[in-house]
C-alpha cells in the first residue's frame, strides 16, 4: 500500500520502480491459479492485445482467455497499467541489441538496422505505439536496446554530450513514424473499409480540387513511404554532428535517452 510519500508516488509512475515481491499474498482458493505467475500473464496479455488492440483490452476480458478470475489476476499484478508495461517490454525482448564491438561494423548501417527492427517490432505490435507516450519506458529488454545502440551511436565519433541527444532523435522518429501508421489503419478500419480505399478517396478528392492537383499523386499509403529516405536524414544529421557541428552541449542541458514523458496524474 502507498504511504503517500514522494519516494511512494515515484514508484507508482513505473513498475519497474517497484520493489515488489514475487508473491504478494496466499490466494485462497488458490487451486484456481496452479501454474500462473507473471510471465504467463504477460504472454497472454501479449497475445490478447496483438488480437483485440489497446482500446478492448481489459483486466477481465483477459481473465477470461487465462480462464481465471480477474481478481487472481490482480495477485501478480497491482493495476492494467503495470500489465501494460510488462507486455511493452516483453515484446521488445524481440529486438536484437546491436554489438557496437562487431568487427568491421558500420555504425550507420548498424543505427538503420536497428531503426528497421523497431519499426518492425511496432507493425508487429501496433497497440505498443499507443502505450510508449505513456509508460517510462525503462525496463529490462528496453534498456538492453536503447543503450546497445547508444553504444554503436558512440563510435561514430559524436561527443558524448550529444549522443543523448541523438538517440532521441532517432527513437522519437521511429516512434512517431510508428504511431501515424497505426492511427491511420485504426481510423480505417474503425469506419470499416480498407486503407488503400481510404487513399483513393483521398486521392480522388484532392484531385478534384484544382489547387490541390499537383498534390494529389503524392498521396499513397504511409507503409508505402521511404522510411529509409527520411530515416538517413536523421542519420545524416548524427553525423553532421561529428564533424564539429555546433560544439558540445551545455553543461547539464543533455538530453535523456528516454524521450520526454507525459505528467503523471498526479503531477497534472
Amino acid at each position: 500500500m502507498s504511504d503517500g510519500s514522494r519516494t511512494s508516488r515515484m514508484r507508482r509512475t513505473s513498475v519497474w520502480l517497484e520493489e515488489r515481491p514475487e508473491v504478494r499474498r496466499k490466494a485462497s482458493g488458490a487451486s484456481q491459479t496452479e501454474g500462473l505467475d507473471r510471465e504467463k500473464i504477460t504472454a497472454a496479455a501479449v497475445r490478447l492485445l496483438d488480437t483485440e488492440g489497446l482500446a478492448r483490452f481489459s483486466m477481465r476480458r483477459l481473465a477470461a482467455d487465462l480462464g481465471v478470475t480477474a481478481m487472481s489476476v490482480y495477485w501478480y499484478v497491482d493495476r492494467k497499467d503495470d500489465l501494460l508495461e510488462l507486455a511493452l517490454d516483453a515484446v521488445e525482448g524481440e529486438l536484437e541489441v546491436p554489438d557496437a564491438e562487431a568487427e568491421g561494423a558500420d555504425w550507420r548501417e548498424q543505427l538503420r538496422q536497428a531503426a528497421f527492427a523497431l519499426r518492425g517490432l511496432l507493425r508487429r505490435h501496433p497497440w505498443a505505439s499507443g502505450t510508449l507516450g505513456s509508460f517510462l519506458n525503462v525496463g529490462p529488454s528496453a534498456m538492453g536496446f536503447q543503450l546497445g545502440v547508444r553504444r554503436v551511436l558512440l563510435r561514430s565519433g559524436l561527443p558524448e554530450q550529444q549522443a543523448d541527444g541523438a538517440l532521441a532523435a532517432l527513437f522519437s522518429f521511429v516512434y512517431g513514424h510508428a504511431a501515424v501508421e497505426e492511427s491511420w489503419n485504426r481510423r480505417c478500419s474503425e469506419a470499416g473499409v480498407s486503407s488503400q480505399d481510404c487513399f483513393d478517396a483521398l486521392r480522388t478528392a484532392l484531385g478534384a480540387r484544382p489547387e490541390y492537383v499537383a498534390g494529389a499523386e503524392a498521396v499513397r499509403p504511409v507503409a508505402e513511404r521511404d522510411f529509409g529516405v527520411a530515416l538517413d536524414c536523421v542519420i545524416a544529421g548524427i553525423e553532421a554532428g561529428t564533424r564539429g557541428g555546433r560544439g558540445p552541449a551545455p553543461q547539464g542541458r543533455a538530453t535523456p535517452v528516454i524521450p520526454p514523458q507525459p505528467p503523471s496524474p498526479e503531477d497534472r
